[in-house]
Formats: C-alpha cells, structure tokens, sequence
C-alpha cells in the first residue's frame, strides 16, 4: 500500500502525544487521590472497574483517529478484478516489412493468425479493437465482443509505407476513450501539447490495456515514448511485442495484402519503413528498435516479448489473455478507512457514554 498525499502521515505524531497525555493525566490523578484521604475513601467505595474497561473507549479513539488521518493520506492498493469486461486494442503494425518471409509465409500472415486465435479465445464479455498503422494509424475495428467483425478486419489488413507507432498508441488510446468514460481521448490528429485534461493519479491504472506488436522502429507520427506517457496519464497499461529475426528474408506479400503496392525485390534503404535496416540481394534485416519498447512496458507498468517465430508468437498472443484472467487495478481506498474510522469513533463514544456515562 502506498499514499498520493504522504505529508498527512505526520499527523499519526497526534496519537503517542495523546497516549502520553492520558498516561500523565492517570498518574496525576492517583496522585491527587492519596492527598486527600477523603477523597481516597470514597475512590474506594466506587464499584470496581477492570482496567480495559476503563482504558478501552481512549484506545478506540485513537484508532479511530489513526485510520482517519490514513484516510487523508488518500491510500491506494493493488487490486486484483474480474477481467471479463476488459477492452483489449490490438495495434498491429502493417508495414511493408512486415511482408518479409523470415517468418514463413510472411510476418503478417502467421500475426494475422495469432490475432485470430486471440480473437476466437477471447472471455466472454470481453472487447477487441483493432488499429492497424504503417505511416498511419487507423481504427479498423472498433472495441466489440463480435467476434466475426473481429476476423473480418484482420483478415482484411493491407501493407502500407512507414511506421508510425507513437501514433498507434494514441489512437489506441482514443479508441478506449470512445467506450470509456475514465479515459480521455488524446485528439490523435492533433499534437500532443494540445491536448488538455488532469491526469489520473500516478499509479492508478485502468482494466484496459493495449497490446502493440511492430517489427520496426517508428519513423513517422508522433514520438512513441511522448505517447506512451499519454497512456500513463489516463491510466492505461502497453504491453510491446518486438517481431521478427535478426536474418530477415525476402519479401512475399499476397496482392491482397500488398493492396496493389509494387515494389522490387531487393529494394533496401528505410524505403518501406519499419524493419528495414537495409537489405542484401533480396533478404532484410530486422530493424526492431527494441529499446524503445522496452521503454513504453515499462513506463506503464506492463511487459515486452520478443517473438522470433509463428510459435513464439502464438505463445505471446496466448499469454496475455490469460494474464488478465484478473486485472491488477490501483485504486484509491481512502473511503474503507474513512467508514473504519466513523465506526471505531462511535464504538468509543458509546462504550464511554454507557461505562462512564455524564452528569
């Protein structure tokens, strides 16, 4: 457990100078008591009293006051929710590079079908949307528990020039935005310093998460790590799946893939965008920016996966589904201590009002 306003902690000093106040005040009084021996004499005659009868309403008190002042402090926990209304939006990149053939037929058949077994296991209740992104990134399913909408759009996903990741972030983010009403949208088309609202308080998270798989690194759009910061901001987990091999290999697209987009085999150069570091009669190399991605898990609290293979990826794309089988959600539980605090406080003035009632 953790506070967003620690400096109210200090006020926690209040209870063991209460504590010693009371402590004085007894000793005084048996002091008083043996002074004046009538008044002795008739201490004596009251009914007896165990000590924790007499002690317990101050203890009481003090925790009441203990857990209020806690509440101040504005805790948050770790908690772990049912993750069946969960909006999961899968940034896929559609790069050229992604025709390469290192991982056979090519990286964006065997993405295609990891998404489509993502999609076809999916929990009841949960949503899916889709962002597909090369220079640009476009919605091209929005969240849905359809899950033949879902298979249609990955189905028809076509190649394109460039790769702009930190755009897919924020279009992602505005695609939750569009169904939830805690996450505010970031304006994709607008820059970022535009874009105004209050941030949610560090470390609170919403249950929708992203999932960004690129085999490049980003050349057009906005900077990724300046969007990843916008997720954090509304509160939103990147899990980072770097695709494909160091090797490389040729190119082969299906027409429908490439979407009537020519180009010639063995074309090198950062031409076609992500995943392109430069090529050598016909095969291209990995041009993964694998930093950058470990960066955007770890400033929103989520994981990076490298897959290197179809099998690689399906166990990526079967892993997280199941990860969030539960969500980890911070949240602020001042309230509980609040109610703690209510009910102690009037446990305390009863057991006094009923023990040591006033004149």
């Amino acid at each position: 457990m953790s506070f967003l306003s620690p400096g109210f902690l200090s006020l926690l000093l209040i209870l063991p100078l209460a504590a010693g106040a009371y402590l004085w005040a007894l000793r005084r009084r048996k002091r008083i008591a043996v002074q004046y021996s009538s008044l002795a004499l008739i201490l004596e005659a009251l009914p007896d009293r165990s000590d924790w009868r007499r002690h317990l309403p101050l203890m009481l008190f003090l925790l009441a006051l203990a857990s209020l002042i806690l509440a101040l402090a504005r805790p948050i926990t770790a908690l772990r929710v049912p993750a069946t209304n969960t909006t999961i939006i899968l940034a896929m990149d559609v790069s050229l590079s992604m025709c390469s053939s290192d991982i056979p037929p090519n990286r964006l058949s065997v993405a295609q079908q990891a998404a489509e077994t993502l999609i076809q296991n999916k929990e009841p209740g949960m949503q899916i949307g889709i962002v597909a992104f090369s220079g640009l990134a476009e919605l091209v399913a929005p969240p849905t528990t359809d899950k033949e909408v879902l298979l249609k759009a990955v189905h028809n996903l076509r190649a394109g020039r460039r790769t702009a990741i930190g755009s897919a972030i924020l279009r992602s983010i505005d695609a939750i935005a569009e169904i939830d009403e805690a996450v505010a949208p970031t304006n994709v088309f607008l820059s970022l310093d535009e874009d105004t609202f209050s941030p949610v308080q560090k470390g609170v998270f919403q249950p929708d998460i992203i999932v960004l798989l690129t085999d490049g690194a980003s050349n057009r759009g906005a900077n990724p790590l300046d969007a990843a910061q916008a997720a954090v901001e509304r509160g939103l987990h990147i899990y980072t799946i770097g695709y494909g091999t160091e090797e490389g290999a040729s190119f082969i697209c299906t027409p429908m893939q490439l979407a009537g987009i020519e180009f010639e085999e063995g074309f090198g150069g950062g031409f076609f965008g992500g995943g392109i570091a430069g090529a050598s009669g016909g095969r291209f190399q990995r041009g993964l920016d694998e930093e950058t991605l470990k960066q955007i898990a770890a400033i929103t609290e989520a994981e990076y996966y490298l897959a290197e293979s179809a099998e690689e990826l399906l166990d990526v794309f079967a892993e997280i589904p199941s990860q969030l089988s539960t969500i980890k959600v911070t949240t602020e539980i001042s309230a509980a201590f609040t109610g703690i605090g209510a009910i102690l406080l009037l446990v305390a003035i009863g057991l006094s009002q009923r023990w040591r009632p006033l004149p």
